[in-house]
């Protein structure tokens, strides 16, 4: 929005410029021509000058035109100053996720921010493991399959709901703090009852991230040499073999080494 007022007023300038040049000039060509032209009479430079004038004069009424046309439009509203925050964060945020440690800075400054807003709430310990073990699961996904495509995404989705919770659970200790002592009693329920889904959720989220770290581990485990294991030594027989065909070449009754 301020973008978009700023370039009304911007096109405006441009546009009031533009017209009282184009006008000097056409004022400048028509008054050499009308002085000109009677002093030496008509002739090919005459003409020139009044084409010079006839064209600036035209240009000039074609800028006036633009600027009553621009002149005429509503101007935008001035810009909220908090949607205006906003926007300047989120470039801001934006910029620094594009350097190469950028995105791990960004959550760890939302984390510490985090951590601030629940300091001293029954959520901050949820949330602490909520933390840890969404860590876990983000150095876990870059190595899962396909397909726990879904369960990756399901878990991202978790994450973002167990985290509004807290927050919430966080609110509702702050408004009993302040509330009447007639409706303390209802809003500590509702604290007991979110404080327990969290818990219910956090949980869940954590067998989660164990069950992709099993997964993980199954994976990789086999009954058989481990793939690179095998290929070194498919390398060392290669290289043996090598230098008893080279000893050979030198030596025909040398032994191949081992």
């Amino acid at each position: 929005m301020a973008d978009q007022r700023a370039r009304y007023f911007r096109r405006l300038r441009v546009l009031r410029r533009s017209a009282r040049w184009w006008s000097v000039w056409a004022g400048a060509l028509g008054g050499a021509a009308a002085v000109l032209t009677p002093y030496q009479g008509l002739g090919l430079p005459d003409a020139a000058w009044a084409a010079g004038a006839g064209g600036t004069a035209v240009l000039a009424l074609w800028r006036w035109a633009d600027l009553r046309r621009q002149a005429a439009q509503p101007a935008p509203p001035p810009p909220d100053p908090v949607a205006r925050a906003e926007q300047s964060r989120a470039r801001l945020v934006a910029a620094v996720e594009r350097l190469p440690a950028g995105p791990g800075v960004v959550a760890e400054v939302r984390r510490q921010r985090t951590r601030l807003a629940l300091r001293g709430s029954a959520a901050a310990a949820r949330w602490e493991r909520l933390s840890r073990a969404s860590s876990t699961m983000n150095g876990l996904a870059g190595r899962l399959p396909a397909l726990a495509e879904p369960a990756v995404l399901e878990a991202t989705a978790a994450e973002h709901s167990l985290h509004d919770l807290a927050h919430r659970v966080a609110s509702l200790e702050k408004a009993t703090r302040f509330a009447p002592e007639q409706s303390r009693p209802a809003l500590k329920s509702a604290h007991r009852d979110l404080l327990g889904q969290l818990d219910r959720g956090v949980a869940a989220y954590e067998a989660l991230v164990v069950a992709a770290a099993g997964y993980l581990a199954e994976d990789t485990r086999s009954t058989t040499e481990h793939p690179a294991a095998e290929r070194l030594v498919e390398a060392t027989d290669l290289l043996h073999g090598v230098a008893g065909g080279l000893a050979q070449l030198r030596d025909p009754g040398t032994a191949t080494p081992r």
